[in-house]
């Protein structure tokens, strides 16, 4: 019996996952103020991979300006900082 059969198999690798492109609140900073960021333009900056998939933006880093910043998720503390200095965060539906 070949060794691949004999060797047991563990784990779970769930084949329905999402996987996120993470983006970083601090990264969005050297956007200009009130700019419409989306996924064309982080591209463009190079902020995400050009294969697709959605993206993330996570709360790490500071803000000083004003953003409207369209993704398909967001978390909490991101969404705070965003909207603090009177910007928008637009989910985008998959």
């Amino acid at each position: 019996m070949p060794l691949q059969r004999r060797v047991p198999k563990r784990g779970f690798v769930n084949p329905h996952r999402r996987e996120f492109q993470v983006v970083n609140v601090g990264d969005l900073a050297r956007f200009d103020a009130s700019a419409t960021i989306d996924f064309d333009l982080m591209c463009e900056r190079r902020l995400v991979r050009r294969r697709g998939g959605p993206v993330k933006v996570l709360g790490r880093g500071e803000l000083s300006i004003p953003l409207t910043v369209r993704a398909n998720a967001f978390s909490k503390s991101a969404r705070e900082k965003i909207e603090a200095l009177g910007g928008k965060a637009e989910v985008i539906e998959l």
